[in-house]
C-alpha cells in the first residue's frame, strides 16, 4: 500500500449536489436515483453545507417511516428545509491529501463523507465506502 497516495485517486469526481433552495423531497429522489447517502449542498459556486439521507431519516417521525422499505412520509418534508437538516461545520480536504489523512479524519468524526475542495472550488467527495473499496482493492 503506498503511503502518499492522494485522496483524488478514490474519490468521486462527478459528484450530484443539492442547491439549497431544493426541497427535502426533491433531495430524497437524488439519493434513490443515484443509490448515494451524501450530497453537498451549494448556494452559486459555494458548498455551504452537507446532506446525508441519515439526516432525512432523522427528522421522521417514528410513524412517518415505512420500516420495510425505508421510505419518509414526504409530508415530513414540508415541515423543514435542506439549510434546516444539512451539516453546516463542514470539515473539508484538498485533492491532494493523503488517503491515510482522509481514513484519520474520518476515524475521529461522527460522519461519512468529506468534500474535496481545490481553490475554493468543490472537485469531488470522498466517503467511508471509498476508503473500503481502496483497502479491499490492496488484497
Amino acid at each position: 500500500m503506498k503511503k502518499r497516495t492522494p485522496i483524488s485517486k478514490i474519490m468521486t469526481t462527478d459528484v450530484i449536489t443539492l442547491n439549497h433552495t431544493h426541497g427535502l423531497e426533491t433531495a430524497e429522489k437524488l439519493f434513490k436515483e443515484h443509490n448515494i447517502r451524501h450530497i453537498p449542498v451549494v448556494s452559486g459556486d459555494a458548498i455551504i453545507g452537507m446532506l446525508s439521507y441519515t439526516d432525512l431519516l432523522r427528522i421522521s417521525f417514528a410513524d412517518a417511516v415505512n420500516v420495510e422499505t425505508n421510505e419518509v412520509d414526504t409530508v415530513v418534508y414540508e415541515m423543514f428545509t435542506i439549510e434546516q437538516v444539512m451539516a453546516k461545520n463542514l470539515v473539508s480536504v484538498s485533492s491532494t491529501t493523503t488517503i491515510k489523512e482522509v481514513a484519520e479524519i474520518l476515524s475521529m468524526r461522527e460522519f461519512h463523507a468529506l468534500p474535496v475542495i481545490d481553490h475554493g472550488k468543490l472537485v469531488g467527495i470522498v466517503t467511508t465506502t471509498d476508503l473500503i473499496n481502496f483497502l479491499l482493492e490492496q488484497f
